[in-house]
């Protein structure tokens, strides 16, 4: 847990300092040029910095250790931060960038100089390019951990730091290309629909990441199971235990990032002793460990099966 908080802590860092020197000069290209793309695409990087911060605050508190009011630690604390920072994207950066190209849509503002835009655009590109590959990079490690496709990890994974600054740089990118298109085709036609459109099309991106983040990050707050994969194989690990005879009930809980919460109760055949029950769950426990290491609690309830 303290290696993979090291690497999201890593991942965040990057991506914020990233993020905090682009916003800076896409502020002032879009003042030199006037362009509400650049404006919308400086919002957008300003918006992220805030969100870098707050996923920088919930990687600290997640990783913070369990005490006597918190006997499951202080994971959730992570999916809530993460939350803050999906609205902060929501609200500054998708809020202003529609509003703010709508404005020139309806209004229409001269653009001048746009050289400066577009070697800030570049520029922009270059080092959100690098951003991305950090975090894409922790991504395929954690899915060679896994076993599994980075696409599908990046779906079912409870690591909202990274999750978020995988999207929220692919956005970018994005966006990036957008505000491009958009200067570029106001400066061909001579028309600041062009530019304005952009501007939106960059907001509603930023609200697509945003909600899709918030989702997520809700359904992990309110008690999301384990992935599919991971519960059929602690289902596999319980019935191989030589004193199980079924597993009755399987619930498992995302009580942090990559941690997991495993409840069960368990039809321990008949001719097993008490003594043998107990070595079974101390058993069970170990394996479960060692082959789930994002396992951290697991409880065992003997139950036997109602048979009817």
């Amino acid at each position: 847990m303290g290696d993979k908080s090291g690497e999201s802590l890593g991942t965040v860092l990057v991506a914020g300092a990233a993020n905090l020197a682009i916003a800076l000069a896409k502020l002032v290209a879009g003042l030199i040029g006037g362009s509400a793309a650049m404006l919308s695409e400086a919002a957008h990087s300003a918006a992220d910095t805030v969100t870098e911060l707050l996923l920088l605050v919930a990687v600290r508190r997640s990783g913070r250790p369990a005490d006597r009011r918190h006997p499951f630690g202080h994971g959730k604390a992570g999916f809530f931060w993460a939350m803050m920072a999906a609205v902060a994207t929501l609200v500054g950066g998708a809020g202003f960038s529609v509003t703010h190209g709508l404005h020139e849509i309806s209004h229409g503002e001269e653009l001048s100089n746009l050289t400066p835009s577009y070697i800030v655009l570049a520029v922009s590109f270059v080092i959100e390019g690098i951003s991305f590959t950090k975090a894409l990079t922790q991504l395929r490690g954690e899915a060679e951990r896994h076993r599994v496709g980075p696409l599908r990890l990046v779906r079912i994974t409870s690591d909202t730091a990274l999750k978020a600054v995988l999207f929220e740089d692919a956005a970018a990118l994005a966006g990036l290309l957008i505000a491009a298109a958009g200067l570029l085709g106001s400066q061909l036609t001579g028309s600041a629909l062009w530019d304005g459109a952009a501007s939106v099309a960059i907001g509603l991106l930023l609200l697509v990441v945003a909600l899709t983040l918030i989702r997520s990050n809700l359904s992990l707050l309110i008690g999301q199971a384990a992935p599919q994969q991971t519960e059929v194989g602690i289902r596999a690990v319980l019935l191989a235990q030589p004193e199980v005879e079924d597993v009755v009930e399987l619930l498992t809980m995302m009580i942090g990032p990559g941690e997991i919460l495993v409840a069960a109760k368990i039809d321990f055949r008949d001719e097993a002793s008490a003594a043998g029950v107990e070595i079974a769950c101390e058993e069970v426990d170990r394996r479960l460990r060692e082959c789930f290491p994002g396992v951290s609690q697991v409880f065992l309830d003997p139950t036997p099966t109602v048979r009817r």
